[in-house]
């Protein structure tokens, strides 16, 4: 569901609140981290880091590549 917020000035900077339900759907707090992704539509703001998902499709590749090899080393 949409929600609607206001880009304020914080310091040299701006910013934005994220409503309370939300914080605790996606168990958000302050400090920790979130990623801006541009898209077609717009601007995505998530908790999930692009690049891990990325590392994660190389280490599968390499995983399923050399799975025999890796066997072999874990005896």
């Amino acid at each position: 569901m949409p929600k609607q917020t206001t880009i304020r000035a914080i310091g040299n900077s701006a910013g934005t609140t994220i409503p309370k339900p939300m914080l605790e759907r996606y168990h958000l707090g302050e400090g920790d981290t979130v990623h801006l992704i541009e898209t077609e539509e717009g601007i995505l703001i998530t908790p999930f880091d692009p690049a891990f998902e990325e590392a994660m499709a190389i280490y599968a590749e390499g995983a399923k590549r050399y799975r025999n090899a890796m066997r072999e080393l874990a005896k």
